[in-house]
């Protein structure tokens, strides 16, 4: 199974998911490619300083969305994967991203979806005083943090957690998870081939 993986951060995510394929937890997955909608994430630092071929399409390169949009769904088809993976990615893509990459396109989320969506989800599960929040991965769709659930792992919230406490045990989670949901698409994919 190929997997392109689109970062904007550190790519803390994709580590665990290089670590993962290094150790060998992965066998029948392909890193085909990470790309980035910036110059100089770490996360690309750290694909090509594991030997991954990296590319960035920076938003900022671009006059409108579309346009990026565009460059973005053929840097991506050019790697022939199989899914795109948002690990940290940031950028909202648009309908020709979303149809061209349908039920292939799998993001993350630091809550257990459909409950606090948006990019505040930890901030927003604790303001909210829920005593359960966790992690989602999904297949995206147009909506924000929207579309079907493939897999969640709950997270509990701790008297004594701040939104930077809890944020990181659930990145943990987040890890692990995403690392399970890969290994389970790559080895079905395996066998139906």
């Amino acid at each position: 199974m190929r997997a392109v993986f689109l970062v904007s951060g550190s790519g803390s995510n994709l580590q665990a998911v290089l670590d993962a394929v290094a150790e060998g937890q992965l066998p029948q997955l392909e890193v085909a490619a990470v790309g980035a909608d910036k110059h100089d994430t770490g996360g690309v630092a750290r694909a090509a300083e594991a030997g991954y071929e990296t590319f960035v399409v920076n938003f900022k390169d671009f006059d409108d969305r579309a346009e990026w949009n565009h460059e973005l769904v053929q840097k991506c088809l050019s790697y022939n994967p199989d899914f795109v993976v948002s690990s940290g990615f940031m950028r909202i893509v648009n309908e020709e991203f979303i149809n061209t990459f349908e039920r292939r396109y799998i993001n993350t989320h630091p809550a257990l979806l459909p409950a606090f969506p948006g990019a505040h989800g930890v901030r927003d599960a604790m303001k909210y005083g829920v005593k359960v929040t966790g992690c989602t991965v999904h297949y995206a769709d147009a909506g924000v943090d929207t579309g079907p659930i493939i897999a969640q792992q709950a997270v509990a919230i701790l008297d004594d957690d701040t939104e930077e406490t809890l944020h990181e045990r659930i990145k943990i989670e987040e890890r692990k998870l995403l690392i399970k949901v890969l290994k389970d698409l790559s080895e079905s994919r395996a066998a139906a081939s």
